[in-house]
């Protein structure tokens, strides 16, 4: 894999794939962790002469592949303004004629163009799209790591056209995670949360293979228990997944599930609210977060480990009566010895890290969330294949 460095940039028109699905709330961004980020990659592209800075990404998820207001990337192209200081460019397109002429008439070194997925070429991988894409640049910098698990023109068709290279973010994030996979100091221990265990299966079993622990906690914990035959009441769960969980290893010491549970009737509950053992869900409860007794279980296996992977929110994190669990864990990550590697990944749990105020005590933490499960499953991504 090429990277930044092996560039020749001076006056080149560089494109460059960065990954701004930010939060933006009435026009302005409010959470801006991607954008700092990518930050090194552009200013070194800056500074080492590059003629022009076309910064394309994607944002939220627009109905059709259709221009929609609501998720134009006007307001992040203002916010990158204030982070690199510097005035730039936005062009309310990305591909076309129009868009050429004003990258050509433009007096400002950095442009960002208009949200990718305003074309249904690129999430269907266009060849058409990614060649207008490529179309505007001499070289392309892929600094998406967060999107680099979906084969989309702007990750895997582009580089079939330019000269290509990973940027500085890119790069970190393959070395850190690479650094797991080949040679993690023990004991190991993953902790994966969120919703879905359709998602997460692959690296569930990976971990399963190869690390000391893994605990599973969210929704996703509900699946698993109640494919074991624990009751769930009304929880969130992957219906389709139960019989394929039937089969799953449940004896295996290193697998461990909740122990006790938080519970209420209504996940915007304000009371009524209970801490019970596994298995004595009421059946007009729900599961929201893990309770004390797993929390304490978890933190013990933070503590007794060496190197540590999280992934996921342990509850229901929009009532914060729920986030308890969550907010255990990122403290308890904080607080480890500063020897111990810590790698943290997914948007709801690194929003935790910041909330908690722990964040630059952790080791790594990737931009990632199904891009960094998707590697520690399989040792690559299309992104990086695409590469070469």
């Amino acid at each position: 894999m090429k990277t930044l460095r092996d560039a020749a940039i001076e006056n080149k028109t560089v494109l460059l794939r960065a990954d701004f699905n930010v939060t933006v709330s009435r026009g302005a961004v409010t959470e801006d962790f991607r954008m700092r980020a990518a930050l090194p990659t552009i200013q070194y592209v800056l500074t080492h002469g590059a003629k022009k800075v076309l910064v394309i990404s994607h944002f939220g998820r627009p109905a059709e592949g259709k221009p929609n207001s609501a998720f134009s990337l006007a307001p992040v192209g203002r916010h990158l303004s204030s982070l690199l200081n510097k005035e730039i460019d936005f062009v309310d397109d990305c591909i076309g004629e129009n868009v050429r002429s004003r990258i050509k008439e433009s007096k400002k070194r950095v442009i960002v163009l208009e949200n990718l997925r305003f074309y249904k070429g690129e999430e269907e991988n266009d060849t058409q799209f990614a060649k207008s894409l490529a179309a505007l640049g001499d070289i392309f910098v892929q600094d998406a790591f967060g999107a680099a698990h979906r084969a989309h023109a702007s990750i895997v068709g582009v580089p079939k056209f330019l000269p290509s290279y990973a940027g500085f973010l890119f790069e970190k994030e393959v070395r850190w995670l690479s650094s797991v996979l080949k040679n993690p100091v023990r004991p190991l221990a993953a902790l994966i949360g969120g919703a879905k265990i359709s998602t997460k299966m692959p690296v569930i079993e990976k971990f399963l293979k190869f690390a000391d622990n893994v605990c599973l906690g969210g929704a996703l914990a509900n699946t698993v228990l109640k494919a074991k035959g624990v009751a769930v009441g009304k929880s969130l769960v992957e219906e389709e997944m139960v019989e394929k969980m039937k089969n799953f290893e449940y004896t295996d010491a290193r697998l461990h599930l909740p122990v006790d549970i938080k519970v209420a009737k209504d996940k915007d509950a304000a009371d009524g609210i209970s801490i019970k053992g596994v298995g004595n869900v009421g059946d007009e409860e729900l599961i929201l977060d893990i309770g004390p007794d797993t929390q304490d279980l978890f933190s013990n296996i933070v503590h007794r480990s060496k190197t540590i992977i999280w992934n996921g929110p342990m509850g229901y994190l929009e009532n914060k009566r729920f986030a308890e669990g969550t907010r255990r864990i990122a403290k308890e990550l904080g607080n480890v010895p500063p020897h111990v590697c810590t790698i943290v990944g997914g948007g709801d749990t690194y929003l935790t890290l910041a909330d908690v105020g722990v964040m630059d005590r952790i080791s790594f933490v990737s931009t990632g969330g199904g891009a960094m499960l998707d590697f520690l499953a399989k040792g690559t991504l299309p992104g990086i294949e695409a590469l070469g």
